[in-house]
């Protein structure tokens, strides 16, 4: 892969160039490590996904696998059958 150049902003960020994300097959949330090595050298370290928490965005679709045999329609008729005892 061929040398790449980013510039840092006022605020002291970078962007990783699409082609390097590609590669090393990052996705948006994916935690990344820096090593300090020296004055003008750092390593990027991808963490484990295995090891990262999953973020809040990891429970959508919950309810839905989680219940398999009834749909909300039918709980809600259960209950409300039993409001007019």
């Amino acid at each position: 892969m061929r040398d790449m150049i980013t510039t840092l902003t006022e605020r002291g960020q970078i962007s990783l160039p699409a082609s390097l994300r590609k590669a090393m097959q990052l996705r948006p949330g994916q935690k990344v490590r820096w090593k300090y090595l020296s004055k003008s050298e750092v390593r990027l370290v991808v963490e484990d996904a295995a090891k990262s928490v999953p973020g809040p965005l990891a429970v959508l679709g919950y309810a839905k696998r989680s219940r398999a045999t009834r749909r909300t329609a039918e709980w809600m008729k259960d209950l409300r059958a039993g409001e007019g005892r």
